[in-house]
């Protein structure tokens, strides 16, 4: 873990911003900025550590929406669209991969015969509880990097708080 904070790019981009408009509170571009790209760059780094497990992240978040749901890991396809903010089309072409690659099986819906049920295989569970080990590593080295236990915690609540008053 470093103390340091140098300067980067969203401090070039808001100090730009501050010769040309001084009269912009430039806070906010800040905060997203650096929410952004830190999305961005630990996406890719989290893309890596899945497709080391033979997925996509998006493959990763139907396989990891299922194992939350606990046991007998079974959604809908509505259900897990609803989670996931995909279409319909979007969520059967998820499906349609993993099914192929024997992580997870759709069946009739026993309560509802225009329904399905999608279910994690073991093949399905034993991949996503890889992969999630892996996504996280990822995630915790980018923490410890920069941030102790406290200051993540921090950063998680405030974060949180901003997540809950905005709507998203």
């Amino acid at each position: 873990m470093t103390s340091t904070s140098a300067p980067d790019p969203v401090d070039a981009i808001t100090a730009q911003w501050a010769v040309v408009r001084p009269d912009l509170d430039t806070v906010p571009m800040a905060v997203f900025g650096r929410i952004y790209r830190l999305a961005h760059t630990v996406g890719e780094r989290m893309d890596r550590a899945y497709a080391a497990h033979g997925i996509s992240r998006g493959e990763f978040d139907v396989l990891a929406t299922l194992r939350r749901s606990g046991e007998p890991y079974t959604l809908s396809p509505r259900q897990l669209a609803a989670t996931l903010m995909l279409t319909s089309g979007g969520m059967t072409g998820r499906l349609d991969k993993l099914e192929r690659a024997g992580l997870l099986r759709r069946s009739p819906d026993p309560h509802d015969r225009r329904g399905l049920r999608v279910t994690l295989s073991e093949r399905g569970l034993a991949l996503v509880d890889e992969a999630v080990t892996a996504g996280l590593a990822v995630q915790r080295e980018a923490l410890e990097a920069a941030l102790d236990e406290r200051e993540a915690q921090q950063l998680a609540g405030l974060l949180r708080k901003l997540l809950t008053t905005t709507g998203a």
